[in-house]
């Protein structure tokens, strides 16, 4: 697979990315508990048939923190520009990363083709459900500025997810995100930078303008939130459908990568065969 790969100079810093394939294509964009790594085995995979763009945001993996303002959507926009990609993209997103790719959708229409949201909700999304006991702990960990327990607790919010152990999952792929949250933590301890809203108006209040194919991804043991929120998603998009992974938490795609990129497959092929 020839990777073409670096840093683009834009917006005042420098946003690594990685792109390989041809055709269509398909931007990958993390979790907020994650970097471009969290799609390794899809970047592999889903190369072979589109041109598959996957980066770190600003404050995550390589993409270093700089002094000043700056706003995801910004970055994005000008590292779609930098690298010439203009046609209408199909956008997949985690968490984080799907309320940017969906407020991006919202904001640049024509240059949006699809929309895969993994365990994601619309920005501005205000939701009555359970906070799990570990956002507590999280937050006095945070406070204590523990970024060796808040790494854990993460990684046990995020990837083991609700009523499953460390010992239930994958230890590679649990070994990865845990070294990708300590990496986030450890950008976001340096304190540089203010981040602005990616949108002017949430996406929550417009989620009836996305008229192009959504894709809803969720994981059973993800926190009650995403459920809700995937749920609401697909009550208040007309286009939107939903895909459970079981024995899955936040990052779906990590703990099951052939299940995940069947679904995947099944759900571009709708979208390839559509003028």
């Amino acid at each position: 697979m020839n990777v073409q790969s670096g840093f683009a100079a834009i917006n005042g810093a420098e946003i690594y990315y990685e792109m390989a394939g041809d055709g269509q294509p398909l931007v990958m964009i993390h979790a907020g508990v994650a970097d471009r790594r969290q799609w390794n085995n899809e970047f592999a995979h889903f190369a072979e048939s589109y041109r598959v763009l996957r980066y770190d945001l600003r404050g995550y993996g390589k993409s270093e923190l700089v002094e000043g303002e700056f706003s995801h959507m910004e970055d994005l926009i000008a590292l779609l520009d930098h690298l010439d990609l203009r046609q209408p993209l199909i956008l997949m997103g985690c968490s984080m990363g799907g309320g940017l790719a969906m407020d991006f959708t919202l904001a640049h229409p024509a240059r949006a083709k699809a929309l895969i949201m993994v365990g994601s909700g619309p920005s501005g999304l205000e939701l009555d459900v359970p906070t799990p006991p570990k956002f507590a702990e999280a937050e006095k960990a945070y406070e204590a500025r523990d970024w060796d327990l808040l790494a854990e607790l993460g990684v046990e919010i995020w990837f083991d997810g609700m009523n499953r152990t460390p010992d239930q999952v994958n230890p590679e792929a649990r070994k990865l995100a845990l070294e990708m949250i300590r990496l986030a933590l450890v950008h976001e301890a340096k304190e540089i930078g203010k981040r602005l809203p990616d949108a002017e108006t949430p996406a929550a209040e417009r989620l009836i303008e996305l008229n192009i194919p959504v894709l809803v991804v969720a994981g059973e043991h993800d926190v009650p939130y995403i459920l809700a929120a995937a749920d609401y998603m697909v009550d208040h998009i007309p286009s939107a459908r939903k895909a459970m992974i079981k024995d899955a938490a936040h990052l779906s795609n990590m703990d099951h990568p052939a299940e995940f990129q069947h679904l995947m497959t099944a759900f571009l092929g709708e979208v390839d065969s559509k003028p």
